[in-house]
């Protein structure tokens, strides 16, 4: 479980193919604190620590989170948003988030407007995943409000803080970008659909 507030931005130290896996090798400030079979989420994808040397730690993606994240797009020296699973007791100062992308989504907009940046996304409808106005979504791990949800794209609004402390700063028109939908939002569209 996490909550979409990014700890750190981790930099991609050596990505290496082994049959349908890609293990992933990243360097972060929080390194010394994680440990073997630790959670983290990495652009919003859950993945398990497997190896710890000095200051990098490294994870492995499967093949069918390649598939569905854009886990697989990275390069060495990417950025990517770190967050740890949260701890029982904690606030929890985003949404809950799962880890779990539902799809991906490409950036189709990016305004300025005067210290804050509005970023549009559009994705693939015929997956009935939906959004709301003002409610949460995980845009590549970070947690955020929706303004202008349509049918198949919605906005967020970024203030200065995360856009500096995340991949936003990096993001631009054409990125593919991992979306984890609300959960509240995915188990009461799924009784909606089961009732009709």
């Amino acid at each position: 479980m996490f909550t979409g507030i990014i700890e750190d931005l981790g930099k991609i130290e050596k990505l290496e193919k082994e049959g349908g896996n890609l293990h992933i090798t990243m360097h972060t400030a929080i390194t010394n604190e994680l440990k073997i079979d630790q959670s983290v989420a990495h652009n919003g994808v859950c993945l398990t620590v497997v190896g710890i040397k000095e200051s990098t730690y490294t994870v492995t993606a499967i093949q069918e989170t390649l598939d569905k994240t854009n886990l697989g797009l990275l390069n060495v020296n990417d950025s990517v948003n770190i967050e740890r699973a949260m701890k029982l007791g904690d606030r929890l100062d985003g949404h809950i988030v799962q880890g779990h992308v539902d799809q991906t989504a490409k950036c189709i907009e990016v305004l300025e407007k005067n210290g804050s940046w509005v970023f549009t996304f559009e994705y693939d409808k015929n997956l009935n995943n939906i959004t709301i106005e003002k409610g949460s979504i995980t845009v590549n791990g970070v947690s955020l409000t929706v303004v202008n949800s349509m049918l198949n794209r919605f906005s967020v609004a970024i203030i200065p803080y995360t856009y500096e402390h995340t991949t936003f700063k990096n993001l631009a028109i054409g990125d593919t970008i991992n979306l984890e939908f609300d959960v509240i939002g995915k188990y009461v569209k799924r009784l909606n659909d089961l009732r009709n």
